[in-house]
């Protein structure tokens, strides 16, 4: 074999070495490639698996099929027919905002806020006891920290007079510590997380033009 051609081996060896570390380190690609697809659990190759393909129900009809009565589905059915925007979930999602304002205006003496909130017959309940914590000097310190479980209780919707009622059940966590005139704690612990249990009913007169759900009763 002539020097040459051993040469020109030796180049082919090397050039072949080196394009094989080029492959190892920067991988092989061919024209475009999309970036990697990133696969929810349950897919393989694109395809949803056997257990993901029966469709899931929408989330407000799961909602109002679970663990309420026949009368409670029919009367939220009955508020969607009279006002067809009307989304439970929309509603549910409200109603948890509603109740952190209410319980937050509620504790720092905010009467306006309840006024906009409330019935009436309710915001005087909850004016008088305000009045009569700053008639013997206590202040509240509250912080919210959030609503662990929300649920409809039951639901009723009169047809002649188009007034719906939505009773919930919420479980809510916060913190609070009332102090006298001399800044000593009577009530509470600013420190303590305390969860309490509210039922409250919310209610409306649906295709009103105002769509604001006003609390028109409480209890436990």
């Amino acid at each position: 074999m002539s020097p040459q051609m051993i040469e020109l081996l030796i180049l082919v060896a090397v050039a072949a070495f080196v394009l094989l570390r080029l492959k190892s380190v920067i991988g092989t690609r061919t024209g475009y490639e999309a970036p990697p697809e990133h696969r929810a659990p349950g897919y393989d190759n694109g395809a949803p698996a056997a257990e993901t393909q029966r469709a899931e129900p929408p989330a407000e009809e799961m909602a109002l099929r679970h663990a309420l009565s026949q009368d409670a589905r029919d009367a939220l059915m009955a508020m969607r027919a009279a006002e067809p925007d009307f989304s439970l979930d929309d509603f549910l999602e409200g109603a948890r905002s509603a109740y952190e304002m209410v319980l937050m205006a509620f504790e720092e003496g905010d009467r306006q806020t309840l006024q906009n909130l409330l019935t009436p017959d309710v915001y005087r309940a909850f004016e008088s006891v305000i009045a009569t914590r700053e008639a013997e000097g206590l202040k509240v310190e509250a912080r919210f920290i959030g609503v662990r479980d929300i649920r409809v209780e039951t639901a009723s919707f009169d047809p002649e007079t188009s007034e719906a009622d939505v009773t919930l059940r919420f479980v809510g966590e916060m913190i609070t510590a009332v102090r006298d005139p001399e800044n000593r704690i009577v009530e509470g612990d600013p420190n303590e997380i305390r969860r309490q249990t509210d039922v409250w009913t919310f209610s409306r007169v649906m295709g009103a033009p105002n769509p604001n759900w006003l609390l028109s009763a409480t209890g436990d």
